[in-house]
C-alpha cells in the first residue's frame, strides 16, 4: 500500500518515464474553510488525467483544462476562491480560499529522490525556488516545520506511508483493519495464534505470526507507527505493550476495561517499564462514544488514533472515561 504523497510521486515519475509532460501541483496557503491542508500535492498529466487532489473536484477539473492547453511552463502561484464570482465560475462551494504552486515536470530528478525515500520508510524534504524553478532535496530533513512557503521559497516534509500494527486477528481487530486503510494506514496484524490467524481474510493486510514482542521490534521503528493489543490475552498483550511503550510509534493503546488496565500496568511495571513511559499509554482504548458492538469500538479507537497522529488536545474525552466506555 502506498502512502497518499508516495502515490502522487510514484505515478508522476512514471509518466516522466514513459516521455509523457505532467505538472506537480501543491497548496501553499489556505484561508477558511478548505479540503485539503498546505502540503497536500496533486499531478496532472498533459492529457487531464490526474492523481492525488487539492480540492473536492471543483479546482481539479479547471487545472486540468489549463495542464491540456499547456498554461504552466514554469513555476506559477495561482489563487483560488479569492472572489465570490470565482467561487460561482469554479464551484468552491466550502468558501475557502487556496493559492497553489503550479511546477512543470521535466526531469526524474524532480521527483525520483521523493520514491527512493518514501519507499523506505524515510523522511525527505523538498524545497522549490519559485523565481529560478530549482528543486533541492534533503534526506533526513532535519528542518524543525514539515511546512515553510513566503512567496519565494517553499519546502515541504515527507514521511512514509502510516503503519497500524495490530495484536490480534478477533472480530474487533477486523472492523479496525478495514477502517484503518481508509485513513491510509498500511495495517499489519500480529496473532501467533493459528487458531485465530488461520480465519483472518481482511484484503490488502499483512498477516504477522511472530510472538508481539519481535514483531514491535521488527515493525516499529519510527514516529510513523502505532501499536494497538486487542487479544484480552496478558501474555500476548503485555509482550506487545513491553516493547512498544518505549518505541518511537506516535500511539500506543490497550484494550480493555478500567480494572483490566489498572492490571496491566501494574504488571508492565513491574517488568520495568517506568511510571513516565506508562504515561504514553492509551487504555481504556479510544473515545468514549458509548461504544458496544466491534464496528462502534474500531470508530472509537481510530478516533482517537486520529486525534493523536493530528496533534488535537483531547483532554476532555480522557478525562470523560467511564469504565462502560469499552467494555471487555
Amino acid at each position: 500500500m502506498y502512502s497518499s504523497d508516495l502515490e502522487v510521486f510514484a505515478q508522476a515519475l512514471e509518466w516522466l518515464k514513459q516521455g509523457q509532460s505532467a505538472v506537480l501541483v501543491t497548496v501553499v496557503k489556505t484561508w477558511g474553510a478548505t479540503p485539503r491542508t498546505v502540503g497536500a500535492i496533486l499531478a496532472v498529466r498533459g492529457d487531464g488525467s490526474m492523481v492525488g487532489f487539492v480540492s473536492s473536484g471543483c479546482v481539479e477539473e479547471d487545472l486540468a483544462k489549463q495542464v491540456q492547453a499547456n498554461a504552466f511552463t514554469h513555476p506559477t502561484v495561482i489563487k483560488y476562491g479569492i472572489t465570490s464570482a470565482q467561487n460561482q465560475q469554479i464551484g468552491l462551494s466550502c468558501g475557502g480560499q487556496i493559492e497553489l504552486l503550479i511546477e512543470p515536470l521535466t526531469q526524474l530528478e524532480q521527483i525520483q529522490p521523493a520514491v527512493a525515500a518514501l519507499e523506505h520508510r524515510q523522511l525527505i524534504q523538498r524545497q522549490v525556488d519559485l523565481n529560478s524553478g530549482q528543486v533541492d532535496w534533503a534526506e533526513g530533513a532535519t528542518a524543525t516545520t514539515d511546512f515553510f512557503y513566503d512567496g519565494h521559497q517553499f519546502r515541504c516534509r515527507y514521511g512514509p506511508i502510516w503503519r497500524l500494527l495490530i495484536i490480534g486477528a478477533g472480530q474487533i481487530a477486523r472492523y479496525v483493519a478495514e477502517f484503518a486503510q481508509a485513513l491510509n494506514y498500511q495495517v499489519i496484524i500480529c496473532d501467533p495464534r493459528q487458531e485465530y490467524a488461520i480465519h483472518w481474510a481482511v484484503k490488502d493486510t499483512q498477516l504477522d505470526h511472530r510472538m508481539p514482542d519481535d514483531a514491535v521490534k521488527a515493525l516499529v521503528q519510527d514516529e510513523r507507527s502505532a501499536v494497538i493489543t486487542l487479544t484480552h490475552n496478558p501474555n500476548l498483550d503485555d509482550l506487545a505493550l513491553w516493547e512498544a511503550l518505549p518505541s518511537p510509534a506516535f500511539y500506543v493503546g490497550a484494550l480493555g476495561s478500567k480494572a483490566t488496565n489498572d492490571g496491566r500496568r501494574q504488571r508492565l511495571l513491574e517488568l520495568g517499564i517506568t511510571e513516565t513511559t506508562l504515561q504514553r499509554l492509551h487504555a481504556p482504548i479510544g473515545f468514549p462514544i458509548g461504544s458496544r458492538s466491534p464496528p462502534e469500538i474500531a470508530i472509537a479507537i481510530l478516533a482517537e488514533l486520529t486525534a493523536v497522529r493530528n496533534h488535537v488536545h483531547h483532554r476532555n474525552f480522557i478525562s470523560s472515561r467511564t469504565e462502560s466506555s469499552l467494555r471487555e
